[in-house]
C-alpha cells in the first residue's frame, strides 16, 4: 500500500487534491443544455470506479492486512459504516452544490459552499483527531471563513441579477456547505478508530455510499427539481456520447482528488488534509472568472471583494500547511 512518508509528498498530494476538487465541475460546464441531474449518474459511477482503480493498484501493492480485501475483513464494522455514511452525506451535499453552480456560477457557489464546509469539517475532524497546531489551524479556518464572507459580498455587488433567484441559489449553497462539512468527521473515525480502514478502504466505502445515495436521492430530484421542469431517465439514455463522457471525466477528476486527500491524511491527519483540499474554491473561482467570465461587467467593488477572497484563501492555505509542521 502506497502512503507518503514525508510532508513534502503529502503536501503535493493535498495540492493536487485541491486542483482536482476545484476543476471537476468544468467538465459538466462544457455540456450545453444537459441537466445536472442526468450528468450526475455518470459522475457518481466514475467516482466509485476510480476508488476501485486506486484500491486494487497502489492500494494493494503488497499482500497482507493492508490490501483492500484483507483490510475490509479486518476492519471494525463501525468503521465500514462510518465511511459509507460519509459518502452518503457527501453525495447529497454535492448534488446541491451542482445546483448552486447552475444558479450562481462557479466563482460564487464553490467558495460559499466549500468555505462553510471547510470551517465545519476542520473543527469536527480536529475534535476527533487532534493532529497539528491548534492555533495555526484555527487561524487558517478564520481566514477561510472571511473568504466566504467576501465572496458573499462580491455576489451581492453583481448587477442585474434576479434577487429572488439569487437568494435561492445562495440558500442552496449554504445547505450544501453544512452537509459537505459533515462527511469529514466520519472519515476521521474510520481512519483512527480501533481496527481502522486504510485510506483506500475508506475511499471505496465512501464512494459506494455516494453511489447508493445517488440511487436514492437523484430520482426524487429528477421528479422535483430545484431548477427547471422535471426530467425523465429516458433523457439520460438519449444523451450524446460527449455528454456521458464529460460526466465520467468529472467523476474521474473528483475521485483522483479524493484518493490523494485520504492518502495524505494518513500522514498529516484528516483535519489538515481536508482543509487544504477544501481550498478548492480558489481554483474553481479562477476557472469561473478567467475561463467562463462569470464576473464580466461587474463593478470595481465586486472585483475588489473577489481579490480579497483569493488573498484570504491563500493565507488560509499557508496557515493550515504550517499547522502540521509546527505541531
Amino acid at each position: 500500500m502506497f502512503v507518503p512518508h514525508t510532508f513534502v509528498t503529502a503536501l503535493f498530494m493535498m495540492i493536487a487534491s485541491t486542483i482536482c476538487w476545484g476543476s471537476w465541475a468544468n467538465s459538466y460546464k462544457l455540456t450545453k443544455n444537459y441537466r445536472f441531474e442526468l450528468a450526475y449518474w455518470d459522475f457518481s459511477l466514475a467516482v466509485f470506479l476510480t476508488s476501485l482503480l486506486f484500491a486494487f493498484t497502489i492500494g494493494s501493492t503488497t499482500a497482507g492486512e493492508h490490501s483492500l480485501i484483507q483490510n475490509l475483513h479486518a476492519a471494525a464494522a463501525s468503521n465500514l459504516i462510518y465511511a459509507f455514511i460519509g459518502g452518503f452525506i457527501f453525495n447529497i451535499a454535492n448534488v446541491l452544490l451542482v445546483a448552486g453552480i447552475e444558479i450562481t456560477g462557479l466563482a460564487i457557489a464553490f467558495p460559499l459552499s466549500i468555505g462553510i464546509a471547510l470551517v465545519e469539517g476542520v473543527i469536527l475532524s480536529y475534535a476527533i483527531q487532534p493532529k497539528g497546531n491548534a492555533a495555526l489551524l484555527a487561524s487558517g479556518v478564520a481566514m477561510a471563513l472571511l473568504a466566504v464572507v467576501l465572496i458573499g459580498k462580491a455576489y451581492g455587488s453583481l448587477p442585474g441579477s434576479d434577487k429572488a433567484f439569487s437568494r435561492k441559489g445562495v440558500a442552496i449553497c449554504v445547505v450544501s456547505g453544512f452537509l459537505m462539512g459533515a462527511f469529514a468527521p466520519f472519515n476521521a473515525r474510520a481512519l483512527t478508530s480501533a481496527h481502522p480502514l486504510t485510506p483506500y478502504g475508506i475511499d471505496v466505502l465512501f464512494s459506494f455510499g455516494a453511489l447508493m445515495s445517488c440511487l436514492a436521492f437523484n430520482p426524487y430530484l429528477m421528479r422535483r427539481p430545484l431548477i427547471g421542469a422535471p426530467v425523465r431517465f429516458s433523457e439520460y439514455l438519449r444523451a450524446t456520447p460527449f455528454q456521458h463522457a464529460m460526466g465520467l471525466v468529472s467523476g474521474l477528476i473528483w475521485g483522483i482528488g479524493m484518493a490523494f486527500n485520504l492518502v495524505a491524511a494518513n500522514l498529516v491527519g484528516i483535519s489538515i488534509s481536508y482543509a487544504i483540499g477544501q481550498a478548492s474554491p480558489m481554483v474553481a473561482a479562477l476557472w469561473g472568472v478567467f475561463a467562463f467570465h462569470e464576473f464580466r461587467g461587474s463593478s470595481a467593488r465586486a472585483k475588489l471583494y473577489l481579490i480579497g477572497m483569493f488573498a484570504c484563501y491563500m493565507l488560509a492555505l499557508f496557515l493550515i500547511s504550517r499547522a502540521n509542521q509546527s505541531s
